[in-house]
């Protein structure tokens, strides 16, 4: 990375973007253990009520040049990041994200969910979401569903909801993924039902030089189920040429 991309610390900027609807924790490992060649900053985005807005949030925090990794909906932030400010993004990291705009069948759940969400029953709304969000095989760690609901509780219903409307409002990226220059990495987990290996594969095919790599054993939150295959690959990505 070039120098006007380092901090005080002189490692490059790591800018980290959660997906919905968690927060900082989704990255622990990552934070922990990249310290050493680059300088992370999770962004929390639960207070935008736009995928555009939540990109001039982190625009506003980060430094000139920076490398950038979105999971979910950090994923649909970092494209924004790239439409609006190309030349200061160093690096992009895509985990288990989508470039394609909300469906009609999703946009709908969606909305359902905030509905309940907002009578009351966002605990339900969340647990509900779990067998979505992680490998079947997780839903027994209980140190992993506990961490994810703690995040979405933090998240709360108003956040949520914010982080919902965004989602549903967001713009096709797939148009402008063949002007990305930057060294880009696509991970998705071989079994996230949410936005399966086949939209990730869309993404890498699209973007100039991109590495995809699908991380088995592993469904939508590949940042918390597979934490050290992932940080691992992000090294790589880091310090890649």
């Amino acid at each position: 990375m070039s120098a006007n991309s380092t901090n005080s610390t002189g490692r490059p900027a790591l800018i980290l973007l959660p997906g919905m609807p968690l927060d900082a924790a989704l990255w622990d490992h990552q934070v922990r253990h990249l310290g050493d060649i680059a300088a992370p900053q999770v962004v929390e985005l639960a207070d935008c009520p736009s995928i555009a807005a939540m990109a001039d949030k982190v625009l506003a925090q980060a430094p000139e040049r920076f490398a950038v990794a979105g999971l979910s909906m950090g994923g649909y932030v970092a494209l924004e990041i790239l439409r609006r400010a190309p030349e200061r993004v160093e690096r992009l990291a895509l985990l288990d994200t989508n470039a394609r705009p909300d469906t009609t069948e999703a946009t709908a759940t969606r909305r359902e969910a905030v509905a309940l969400a907002r009578q009351g029953r966002y605990g339900q709304v969340i647990r509900a979401a779990l067998p979505r969000l992680i490998h079947p095989d997780r839903l027994a760690d209980d140190g992993l569903v506990r961490s994810v609901l703690a995040q979405m509780e933090r998240v709360g219903v108003d956040g949520y909801a914010r982080e919902q409307e965004a989602i549903i409002n967001r713009v096709d990226s797939r148009p402008g993924l063949g002007a990305i220059r930057c060294t880009t990495l696509v991970i998705c987990g071989r079994q996230d039902i949410l936005t399966p290996p086949a939209l990730h594969e869309e993404m890498a095919d699209a973007i100039p030089g991109a590495r995809l790599v699908l991380i088995e054993d592993c469904g939508h939150l590949s940042a918390m189920e597979q934490p050290q295959a992932v940080t691992a690959l992000m090294r790589d990505w880091l310090l890649r040429d």
